[in-house]
């Protein structure tokens, strides 16, 4: 019983914490683009044809 006075406030905080990293992610913009980091690995900009 002990272990939960000390258990559970530490869960609330980092609850908290995950919470608070979360919106400052969508407020810097972090997920304005979700598809083109997956997709930029197929497109070549290199502009080198093999020939």
């Amino acid at each position: 019983m002990n272990g939960l006075l000390i258990l559970i406030p530490i869960a609330l905080f980092l609850g908290l914490i995950g919470l608070g990293a979360f919106f400052w992610a969508l407020r810097n913009g972090q997920f304005e683009d979700p598809d083109g980091s997956a997709a930029r690995i197929l497109f070549d900009d290199d502009g080198d044809e093999i020939k």
